[in-house]
């Protein structure tokens, strides 16, 4: 795929070249679960790193 385009002249062109559009496909079941697994371990993972946090701060009073 070239990163120009060049006019009936032969010229080159150096804007970009657009990309083909598509339509994106819904996800499926099994991509909806692994996205939600994905979350909760995120959560898990941010919720202890504040909890270290707060416990190396000396702040847990």
């Amino acid at each position: 795929m070239n990163n120009y385009t060049k006019d009936d002249d032969g010229r080159l062109n150096n804007f970009a070249v657009e990309p083909k559009i598509y339509a994106a496909d819904a996800p499926s079941k099994a991509d909806k679960r692994n996205y939600l697994i994905m979350a909760a371990i995120t959560v898990v993972l941010v919720a202890g790193l504040i909890a270290v946090a707060v416990v190396a701060s000396g702040a847990s009073t």
